[in-house]
């Protein structure tokens, strides 16, 4: 029988009922102090008909803090606010990863511990402003990190992937593009140093090589994934070859035994996907390359993701917007129901509107009202 999106997948030690991922949408809904809220627990666990829920991300440290009330990965109190979505999740019958994210550049003094500059692989200020508790402020140049900072942040990443475990996250998903750090230091419009951090494709991925040692540390490579965008332009980022470059990243993590690989295909803007944006980087080369399981992401359409599951250019698909409208997309997908419109002027707003009001289909598909 062919593959298809409904049907199950083997990801290291998981079977997933489906081949339909929940893509990480940060939406602000958590406190002030980046503990998950009750309303996130009843978010997720409304979602977890998913194969596989990718959590928004979680900043690894208050240094990797880039936008107001996100839930970290970095406090006793966040682990345990993430341990009440997990519990939701699982008891949903759902699978999820944790998403480790640092902001690197995409970040503003105010969010850092004591107000300094915020850290990068180079001082490239991006265009742009940052998302502050006091509103929007222009983006300050990053301080480059040095050498001897480096195994901080490689640690940074092996604490979060701890907390992760103690949560109860299934695996984790290293956050690799966007625009984020580790980003900054695989693309050369960033990355302009010339130490062993820096100039060749082979140093600049050094961190992230790093950052996978530390995490398969904590969970087995087959509960890790990674997230990559080769030319994904958001966050003010580029690349001078991200075709040769990506190829020879995607070539050198082939062999570690990962859970996946998950690729924005193509770029995006801060509401996502971009109709009809150019794609300048063979995906389905870079597919090839990869020998484990393999997310497409970016503008995925039913349709198109059952084309590229059968031709085998992707495992599993992932969808943002469709699950943020519709907490039981999979019952809406199998049985062809018209799809909720989901509305981007409540993305980043906080409070229920917008999260949680979405309805399902028939009172029978409501997913689990988690007890909070």
């Amino acid at each position: 029988m062919m593959d298809h999106i409904f049907s199950p997948l083997a990801l290291g030690s998981h079977t997933l009922a489906n081949r339909l991922v929940m893509a990480p949408l940060s939406r602000s809904r958590a406190t002030p102090e980046g503990v998950p809220s009750p309303m996130m627990v009843r978010h997720y666990g409304d979602r977890a008909t998913a194969g596989l829920i990718i959590s928004e991300s979680a900043p690894i440290s208050q240094q990797g803090v880039g936008y107001p009330n996100t839930p970290g990965l970095f406090t006793d109190a966040q682990t345990a606010g993430w341990l009440r979505v997990l519990n939701a999740v699982h008891s949903a019958g759902g699978h999820m990863f944790a998403q480790l994210q640092h902001c690197g550049r995409i970040s503003h003094p105010s969010h850092q511990e004591g107000g300094i500059l915020p850290v990068s692989a180079s001082a490239v200020k991006p265009e742009g402003v940052a998302v502050t508790a006091q509103g929007y402020l222009p983006f300050e140049t990053p301080r480059p990190l040095e050498m001897g900072e480096m195994a901080d942040v490689v640690a940074q990443y092996h604490q979060a992937a701890l907390k992760a475990k103690a949560a109860g996250f299934d695996g984790v998903e290293v956050h690799g593009a966007n625009g984020y750090l580790i980003d900054q230091f695989l693309r050369d419009g960033t990355n302009q140093r010339q130490d062993g951090y820096g100039g060749t494709i082979e140093n600049r991925l050094r961190l992230l090589q790093e950052v996978l040692d530390a995490v398969t540390q904590v969970y087995p490579a087959d509960r890790v994934g990674l997230k990559l965008s080769p030319e994904n332009s958001f966050n003010d980022m580029s690349d001078s070859d991200p075709q040769v470059h990506f190829e020879t990243i995607v070539t050198a993590i082939a062999d570690r035994g990962l859970a996946y690989l998950h690729v924005t295909e193509a770029s995006m803007n801060v509401f996502g996907h971009i109709k009809d944006a150019p794609k300048s980087v063979d995906y389905v080369k870079l597919r090839r390359l990869f020998p484990g399981r393999y997310i497409a992401n970016n503008g995925y359409t039913q349709a198109r993701a059952e084309a590229a599951i059968r031709a085998g250019h992707a495992d599993m698909v992932a969808f943002g917007e469709a699950f943020l409208a519709n907490p039981d997309l999979v019952h809406r997908f199998r049985a062809g129901l018209t799809l909720n419109t989901v509305d981007r002027t409540t993305f980043y707003q906080g409070g229920e509107m917008g999260y949680n009001d979405y309805p399902f289909a028939t009172a029978a598909t409501a997913g689990l009202e988690a007890a909070i």
